[in-house]
């Protein structure tokens, strides 16, 4: 199902790929020689102190063309790696339309459920989250599998490769922290919240074989890719259209509950929700494991950088997930306290063949991804 791309259209994404890996190496670094020669000295000159916080560094530093031209440049980057994606899935489209339609009318190993109805909430049709064309949830034409071909072939180049070649490393990663401190968990039902193209979805599903693994999103388009995906790779996964609000699966009928990088791009009005019909579906001891970006962390300018992406790169609530109180998010949802787990899954098995350094700060080091979970009591 993957958009292969032509010469000239691989040649371009392979320029963007490279521009992207420098200006987010070599000219990120810069970012911080601009803040500690420049930047704090002054704000410790009219303040008599540093910034107190990643909040006054941001307004310290955003007056800086430095950083003005890096955030233009890497928002350029970023449009311009859609852009080279979007005209070979374009190209390509009628093909993996056809492809997806035969999978969905003669599926041999999951199955796929969609939801006409069904109404995108404001938090996601506001904005094109990452800056993706029509976001992940935009439907074009009968049969439409653009977001998920754009998407599947825009995130390997977004990560410059670093998530594996089925770009299922956060998946992977959340798989590696429950098979290490829950070594006898055997789930027999798996839920992926927010399952976009399945790529974390079917990591599950090979972690664990004999389990029966689903997977919702709110995109059509996506999730006839994701299922035509699954098929065309072996892999069994039943996908389905639906809020992670309020699913109609039924209660306590999961095992385990999953999610990879949904919290950061969830409106602080929803996540309670998330967290609330989370815990309606887990049975008795069953796990919830969500897989995301690391809180904060480091110093005040580590934890400045990261900020970037919630304007810059249409992320509109990363900054605020970063601040949560996983905790309290999760007792309020009925978990109890003690049942609370986290963690870092350092992507050691993929990103350490090409390490790569994010935005000049070091809060993705060696760390790229974290664990926010609960125990079912």
């Amino acid at each position: 199902m993957l958009a292969g791309p032509d010469h000239d259209e691989a040649a371009r994404q392979g320029f963007v790929g490279n521009l992207r890996r420098y200006v987010m190496s070599d000219i990120s670094e810069g970012n911080r020689t601009i803040y500690e020669r420049r930047v704090r000295p002054q704000f410790q000159r009219e303040h008599g102190r540093a910034p107190k916080d990643r909040h006054e560094v941001r307004r310290a530093m955003e007056p800086h063309p430095y950083y003005q031209a890096w955030g233009s440049i890497l928002r350029t980057t970023q449009e311009l790696m859609w852009d080279s994606v979007g005209e070979s899935v374009a190209r390509q489209l009628p093909t993996l339309m056809a492809r997806a339609k035969a999978f969905a009318d003669r599926p041999r190993l999951g199955s796929l459920r969609l939801d006409r109805a069904l109404a995108i909430p404001r938090y996601q049709s506001a904005v094109d989250i990452h800056v993706m064309p029509g976001s992940y949830h935009s439907d074009l034409a009968q049969g439409d599998v653009f977001a998920g071909a754009l998407y599947d072939r825009g995130l390997y180049l977004y990560a410059m490769g670093g998530l594996g070649p089925c770009n299922e490393d956060i998946g992977a990663g959340g798989c590696a922290y429950l098979k290490k401190h829950f070594p006898d968990f055997a789930p027999k039902r798996i839920l992926d919240l927010g399952c976009t193209i399945g790529n974390s979805t079917l990591a599950y599903a090979q972690a664990y074989p004999e389990a029966e693994v689903f997977g919702v999103d709110l995109g059509a388009a996506s999730l006839r890719y994701a299922h035509a995906r699954a098929e065309s790779l072996g892999v069994a996964a039943h996908f389905s259209q639906q809020n992670a609000e309020r699913t109609d699966f039924e209660e306590c009928s999961f095992d385990l509950v999953v999610s990879a990088v949904l919290l950061h791009e969830t409106s602080m009005a929803a996540l309670p929700r998330i967290i609330q019909e989370c815990r309606r579906l887990l049975r008795a001891g069953g796990i919830m494991c969500h897989t995301d970006v690391p809180q904060v962390e480091g110093d005040a300018f580590d934890l400045f950088i990261p900020d970037w992406d919630t304007e810059g790169n249409n992320e509109p609530f990363m900054s605020k997930m970063r601040d949560l109180d996983f905790r309290q998010l999760f007792e309020a949802a009925g978990f109890r306290r003690r049942s609370f787990f986290s963690g870092y899954v350092p992507n050691e098995h993929l990103n350490a063949k090409r390490p790569v350094t994010f935005r000049g700060g070091s809060g993705k080091k060696g760390k790229p991804w974290a664990v926010y979970g609960a125990i079912a009591g």
